[in-house]
């Protein structure tokens, strides 16, 4: 009994504490809200969106390259976003990229199609036989692009996924944000596998239909592909 009032404490006390990631961070440095982010339809109401299926799924942005530029930086940099107002509910942390096709440009191209690799996932913490989350509270996050990365434009897709009322279908929430990249002195790295946004999870996937409260879980792992780590 006890371990069902804490779950409908914790999901009443993070109701509202939604978010977005309106910032590219490279090196440690912000680089301005919408600057090279493509403006999320939650730019103002900060929601999040509930639908695998959907193209919102993708970068749920108003347009592509609303209100952005493409940033120039090279394979091997630390690259990030910032959360405002901060992660503030329990789930994973994904960062994925892709690369935009001969003869388009990141300020331009949908980002559609099987195009899309994962490189870097962040799922929960269960170190002394509590269900934690890294990622709560943080106020910035980042990895560090593969140096075999090949040289190229990109976006690059940062995932948090919500998991508070996941336990039926479409009660996860994703907040996400994509930036526009252009990564110089790359490598020869050949990412994979990739997927395609929608397409690459389903709505019953036990990474996002799932109860975290009770019965409490023993093991987490995220939706979506392996990492490609170059």
């Amino acid at each position: 009994m006890k371990s069902i009032f804490a779950a409908i404490l914790a999901i009443a006390s993070t109701a509202s504490a939604h978010y977005t990631f309106p910032e590219l961070i490279v090196g440690g440095q912000g680089t301005g809200r919408w600057s090279y982010v493509r403006k999320t339809t939650n730019f103002q109401s900060n929601g999040p969106t509930t639908d695998v299926n959907a193209n919102a799924i993708r970068c749920y942005e108003l347009s592509p390259g609303t209100a952005s530029q493409t940033y120039t930086v090279n394979a091997g940099d630390s690259v990030g976003f910032t959360a405002v107002s901060a992660i503030s509910h329990p789930g994973p942390l994904q960062f994925y990229l892709a690369k935009v096709p001969e003869g388009k440009t990141a300020a331009t191209w949908d980002g559609s199609g099987d195009v899309w690799f994962k490189i870097y996932s962040q799922g929960a913490d269960f170190s002394g036989g509590q269900m934690g989350w890294p990622s709560n509270g943080k106020q910035r996050v980042s990895v560090t692009l593969p140096k075999s990365l090949p040289s190229g434009e990109y976006l690059m897709r940062v995932e948090h996924i919500a998991l508070h009322s996941a336990s039926s279908v479409g009660g996860a929430q994703f907040y996400i944000s994509c930036a526009q990249l252009k990564v110089e002195n790359g490598g020869n790295g050949n990412p994979g596998p990739k997927v395609s946004f929608p397409g690459a999870y389903k709505a019953t996937d036990p990474g996002i239909q799932i109860n975290i409260y009770w019965p409490r879980p023993t093991s987490y792992t995220p939706p979506g592909p392996p990492v490609w780590s170059g």
